[in-house]
């Protein structure tokens, strides 16, 4: 047996024995505020409305793009790894056949840890305050995907890591076109936490 998938599933199955009716529930939610990465492409959008926060929209915007070019359509269909609940090959370690929600692509890498870290790096490297209550939403739905058995550890693990890559690389990308055009982002500041 692979050891990575031992691993995975130890950490998955781990997780099973705190399952309740109060984190089925709001885990759920939580999940879902990053179905599409809806949350963080309005959260951006809003960003860019105000001067004051125009940089920080921007940001997280190219990051959005980055992940969903990158991963989305490049590297989840390239690696196409099974869900956790289908994987035939490790039949014996699954403990949840039924998810409570439902999916559709590939598993590599997690989308939602993808777009949630996206986001609130993106948020962070302009305000540490608001920042940090947005890496614990980002932390809070990448643990929500292991708990809702639809993502292995390894999954969650790299997507989160990218979307921290991604969204400071947004940031040197947004910077250099502000300095070029300055009359975009005239009048926003770095926000200090």
């Amino acid at each position: 047996m692979n050891a990575i998938y031992e691993f995975d599933y130890a950490i998955l199955n781990g997780i099973q024995s705190i399952r309740c009716g109060f984190l089925d529930g709001f885990l759920t939610f939580v999940t879902h505020l990053c179905d599409a990465g809806w949350f963080w492409i309005v959260l951006a959008a809003v960003f860019l409305c105000f001067k004051r926060t125009r940089k920080m929209g921007a940001v997280i915007g190219v990051a959005l793009v980055i992940g969903l070019l990158t991963v989305n359509l490049g590297l989840k269909p390239l690696v196409g790894r099974v869900r956790p609940y289908e994987n035939e090959l490790y039949a014996a370690l699954i403990a949840v056949r039924e998810p409570l929600v439902s999916t559709h692509d590939a598993s590599f890498p997690s989308g939602h840890s993808l777009a949630a870290f996206e986001g609130a790096m993106g948020v962070f490297l302009f305000n540490k305050k608001w920042g940090a209550a947005a890496l614990a939403l980002a932390a809070l739905i990448a643990f929500s995907r292991l708990y809702l058995y639809v993502h292995y550890f390894t999954d969650v693990l790299i997507g989160s890591l990218l979307g921290v890559l991604y969204a400071v690389a947004a940031y040197f990308i947004v910077n250099a076109v502000a300095r070029k055009y300055p009359r975009l982002f005239s009048g926003s500041s770095d926000l200090v936490g």
